[in-house]
């Protein structure tokens, strides 16, 4: 079975301790600090169109997504998990979002036109496993940047999976659903194995159990930071994604803010 195919029917409800909120006020204070996009309400003239388009790479269940279309950005939501995206399209249709759905892996990336802002949260990018390949994904964020956009992301450090969670198991029991979350950290490959063994309600005492494996690669800032500047992008702030101040060996999730720089803006 791939990823975030069951799975993505109770995502939301093991990941209701996530602070999107602060995520998303995070967010909005990087865009309009370094950014180009502004929301719908800021914006000066509908010229400026695709320098506010804002992408969510790798958004899941749509829930960040939604929160910074209501914060009046113009969201394209991204991921390779149909399964994930029928769950945001069911929240589309309730809150009546304008949020346009796209399902593409990172790594082959085509939009419509430039935007002006993608960030990519959650260790999305920790899924991809070969260095090349994630230096592919940042070129083709950069390629898509309108002239001075930005590209915000976060990851999950190689000093994490090491030290903190690798061959550790992680369990969650709650009255209509549990799992049991499984680490294997090969510390030469540099690649963490999640086995994930889910058991959700059925009906009265029947639980249904299914299980999932994802791998995720640790990286290094310094690995992060050569690769967004090999995609053509200047690096802006590197921070810890839990206490935000500046990343430190022992950080476990890092933020990076990088920005395009070789368009020519009078050209666009």
């Amino acid at each position: 079975m791939g990823v975030y195919q069951e799975f993505a029917d109770v995502y939301d409800r093991f990941m209701d301790d996530i602070p999107y909120e602060k995520w998303g006020g995070y967010l909005d204070n990087l865009i309009r600090k370094y950014g180009v996009s502004k929301p719908k309400r800021d914006a000066e003239s509908p010229l400026e169109s695709e320098r506010n388009l804002v992408v969510d790479l790798g958004c899941g269940t749509g829930t960040l997504t939604e929160m910074m279309y209501g914060k009046g950005y113009d969201m394209i939501g991204v991921d390779a998990s149909e399964y994930m995206l029928n769950v945001a399209m069911e929240k589309k249709e309730k809150s009546g979002s304008e949020i346009l759905y796209l399902q593409q892996d990172m790594r082959d990336l085509e939009l419509y036109s430039t935007v002006g802002t993608v960030f990519c949260v959650c260790d999305g990018l920790n899924y991809i496993l070969e260095e090349s390949e994630l230096l592919d994904v940042f070129s083709r964020v950069d390629n898509y940047l309108f002239p001075g956009g930005i590209f915000i992301f976060d990851f999950n450090t190689d000093y994490k999976f090491r030290e903190v969670i690798g061959d550790a198991t992680i369990a969650e029991s709650r009255e209509d659903c549990s799992f049991i979350w499984d680490n294997f950290y090969d510390v030469e490959e540099g690649i963490n194995e999640y086995d994930l063994t889910v058991f959700v309600r059925a009906e009265g005492e029947l639980f249904r159990r299914f299980t999932e494996t994802h791998y995720q690669r640790g990286y290094t800032v310094e690995q992060m930071i050569g690769l967004a500047e090999q995609a053509g992008m200047e690096v802006l702030e590197v921070r810890d994604a839990d206490t935000g101040e500046e990343a430190a060996s022992t950080s476990q999730r890092v933020c990076v803010v990088a920005r395009e720089k070789k368009k020519n803006p009078a050209a666009s």
